[in-house]
């Protein structure tokens, strides 16, 4: 990958803070993917659920509501606050703790400390493939045996696919937004040792977008 292609990826941390700050309800209400990963949690009997990627906090409060306590990452500074102050403001603070981090980085928690991860195109986000198989390997370690992860990333069905500036991986920018389109074949590959539950298409959004919703259960 080029030098100026990095340069963009690194960029997008800006871009999505201004995206964030420009609109405080930007994704609108709780996701598809959210209700029905938190069907299957509660049936696994999770308690203690990692978010990765939560933006403004739309899937976040809804996990919470459901029981489930949160612990959500972005490195969207303004979306953290926003999910701090509408967990505040419903009551839930004390079943959500959101913070800035940037998922090219070792995740701050020690092994084992989650029953499950969940996150809403943020696998599709300006990562490179090497990158994802070292988030996927952390993910991994911060599972209990046994433990969900789901995930959705747009896919190589998507109508955006192919178009704008090529970045090198599956990589595109297309409107300012760098997306990291997967094949069943990166599925594969990012799910290692885990067991790939379920991998379920669907669409999303005026597009529509397309995109997979993966479910692994780690080893």
């Amino acid at each position: 990958m080029s030098e100026r292609s990095r340069a963009e990826l690194d960029a997008q941390r800006d871009h999505w803070e201004k995206a964030l700050a420009q609109q405080a309800e930007k994704f609108g209400p709780t996701s598809a993917p959210a209700q029905a990963a938190a069907d299957a949690f509660a049936a696994a009997g999770v308690r203690r659920l990692l978010e990765l990627g939560a933006g403004q906090g739309r899937d976040t409060l809804f996990f919470a509501e459901r029981g489930f306590e949160v612990e959500a990452l972005d490195y969207a500074a303004c979306g953290v606050a926003e999910i701090e102050r509408k967990a505040a403001e419903g009551g839930l603070a004390g079943r959500v703790h959101a913070s800035v981090h940037d998922l090219r980085e070792p995740l701050p928690f020690a092994a084992a400390s989650f029953d499950a991860c969940y996150s809403h195109m943020l696998f599709c986000m300006a990562l490179t493939a090497a990158e994802l198989e070292a988030l996927a390997a952390e993910v991994r370690r911060v599972l209990r045996p046994g433990g969900l992860h789901v995930y959705t990333a747009r896919n190589t069905h998507d109508p955006d696919y192919g178009h704008g500036r090529h970045l090198g991986d599956e990589l595109f920018e297309v409107g300012g937004y760098v997306i990291h389109f997967f094949s069943a074949e990166m599925v594969a590959r990012l799910a290692g040792p885990d067991e790939i539950v379920a991998i379920d298409e669907f669409r999303e959004g005026p597009l529509p977008r397309r995109l997979y919703r993966v479910t692994l259960r780690c080893g």
